[in-house]
């Protein structure tokens, strides 16, 4: 095993483009739980233009299956969080500049299971087990290439929230104001149930071949089901109710066979099979169950005594929200989480009905409060 190579600077011969993936080289890493990765790269898009003095540096972390195009660029492709980002936005982008990075272990760039190790075979089962800590650790690394010394705000939602509250940990020194939405201080153990079962969905596939299935058929079918149960938790049962009910599909009859495996299926079925074959035709699998496994572990306090000691590392400025229908991340952990805060810190609530998801659907409602409290000015 050779040690740690230098981090190799991001090449760029012509300004940088908004919302355009880019790639930087960190270097070597060795991981939490005793893995290793030689010659890591990172995938990231950024938006605006750096001041002089690196104070106005934003990181948007992403959710489990999210990437790093968070909002419109040169590209003119739609972000997932354009209603946040952007030029005029809560985070403007003509005053800040915005950087989203793909989680160490993604399948949106940086280096994960698909990824070829150095003897050009692609990592599949032996990509080694990554933390939310782990991805930090790589990001800080990104930072440093990019000439950011701390960051004016760093925020994300679900997957993306436990990221922003472990940087503010993680990297006390370097975070100046941390906003988590739709995520806890860890995952209780009814979000690592849904998530086991995830994970077993996709192993149980037979074309998973235990991870090494580049060569092959991928599983797609696996993937499916993983993310239907996934699905299930990110809505309400007001929302499925509302839109569904107990209604067939159309032209289909759920009562059309004697035999379960030919009958008809309802609306509802038919909604969470077309969330199944979307994610399988664009996600990874390994990188599914690499970065489902990642926010299972998440644990702000882990090693650093109670949650409320482990908070007492950071000073920055928080800014938690939650989700009023949300049944995976229920509002009351957000508030658990911002009674654990070193000062007073009022959770932002987004009326949605629609369940987890609200926090992409319906950010733009914090969006007044998070200008005022974060982003007034650089």
């Amino acid at each position: 095993m050779s040690g740690p190579a230098g981090p190799v600077l991001p090449q760029h011969s012509a300004p940088a483009r908004d919302g355009v993936l880019r790639h930087a080289r960190i270097g070597d890493l060795f991981l939490e739980t005793g893995g290793y990765l030689p010659s890591v790269s990172l995938a990231y898009e950024t938006w605006g233009t750096l001041n002089a003095d690196a104070s106005n540096a934003v990181l948007v972390a992403h959710a489990l299956t999210g990437s790093t195009h968070v909002a419109r660029g040169d590209s003119g492709e739609d972000g997932w969080w354009d209603a946040l980002v952007g030029p005029g936005k809560t985070v403007d982008t003509d005053r800040f500049f915005v950087v989203a990075v793909n989680m160490l272990g993604g399948c949106y760039g940086s280096t994960g299971p698909s990824s070829a190790d150095p003897q050009g075979l692609a990592w599949g089962s032996r990509f080694p087990f990554v933390t939310i800590r782990d991805s930090v650790r790589a990001e800080a690394r990104l930072a440093d290439l990019l000439g950011i010394g701390s960051w004016h705000t760093v925020l994300g939602g679900s997957l993306g929230g436990a990221r922003a509250l472990e940087w503010a940990v993680t990297e006390p020194e370097r975070v100046r104001r941390c906003a988590v939405i739709a995520c806890t201080a860890a995952s209780s153990a009814e979000q690592i149930a849904f998530g086991r079962a995830q994970l077993e969905a996709i192993r149980l596939d037979p074309d998973f071949n235990g991870g090494d299935y580049y060569n092959g058929r991928p599983p797609t079918a696996g993937l499916g089901l993983a993310r239907r149960i996934a699905h299930i938790t990110y809505r309400s049962e007001a929302e499925l109710e509302h839109r569904f009910g107990h209604e067939p599909q159309a032209q289909e009859d759920p009562l059309g066979s004697s035999l379960p495996a030919f009958r008809g299926r309802y609306a509802v079925e038919s909604y969470l099979d077309h969330q199944g074959k979307k994610l399988s035709s664009r996600f990874d699998a390994n990188s599914y169950l690499l970065l489902t496994e990642a926010l299972m572990s998440h644990d702000v306090a882990r090693g650093r005594g109670t949650l409320r000691q482990a908070l007492a590392r950071t000073d920055s400025e928080f800014f938690i929200a939650a989700v009023d229908s949300d049944r995976l991340y229920l509002p009351r952990q957000s508030f658990d989480l911002a009674a654990a805060l070193p000062r007073e810190t009022e959770v932002q609530m987004i009326s949605a009905p629609i369940g987890h998801d609200g926090f992409l659907t319906d950010v733009e409602q914090i969006g007044a409060p998070l200008r005022e409290r974060f982003f007034g000015s650089p």
